[in-house]
């Protein structure tokens, strides 16, 4: 059985960029095996924020092969992703790897796909995971609508994804670059 069930949203609005995620760990389509688990974390000496879903394995293995390529590039994003990116499509163990993460620092915003895109989204709203969609469709109505700052879009999009999906919990991590 794979564990799955993430939702992992971030929202980039003027000089401040969150990235929000739940807790919850389930097990084939009825079991939840963790309320609190923590798919968002800082790196780089907190300058970066990195969510993850997918795999539970996977995703830890992704992050830990890209707080290398962040340590190898002295900390930028954009050539970390893509450095990582390349090496998932070229390395036959990290190709099956089933994953996907946004990663954020104080200037950029970008998704790390499973097929190896970086993937920059053009109005700084982005999420992933079994209830990214629900999540993704909330903040981009409460950006065009309210003018909430970004944790507070994040937060609220959480929640509401939450209420919709029955992957995702409102136990959330919220980490602001």
């Amino acid at each position: 059985m794979n564990m799955h069930a993430t939702t992992i949203v971030a929202v980039k609005r003027g000089s401040e960029t969150v990235i929000a995620g739940d807790g919850q760990v389930t097990m084939g389509q009825s079991i939840v095996l963790k309320n609190n688990a923590v798919k968002v974390r800082r790196m780089y000496n907190d300058k970066v924020v990195v969510g993850f879903a997918g795999s539970v394995a996977d995703a830890f293995t992704l992050s830990e092969r890209f707080e290398e390529m962040l340590q190898k590039f002295s900390g930028n994003l954009l050539r970390s992703a893509v450095e990582l990116a390349k090496s998932w499509r070229k390395d036959r163990y990290l190709r099956n790897l089933e994953a996907m993460m946004l990663v954020a620092d104080q200037d950029k915003l970008l998704i790390v796909s499973g097929d190896g895109n970086v993937i920059e989204p053009e109005n700084g709203i982005a999420a992933i995971g079994s209830g990214g969609n629900y999540a993704l469709a909330s903040a981009k109505s409460l950006a065009a609508h309210t003018k909430m700052g970004a944790r507070e879009i994040a937060e609220a999009a959480m929640k509401i994804a939450a209420e919709t999906c029955v992957f995702t919990n409102s136990h959330f991590t919220v980490e602001v670059v």
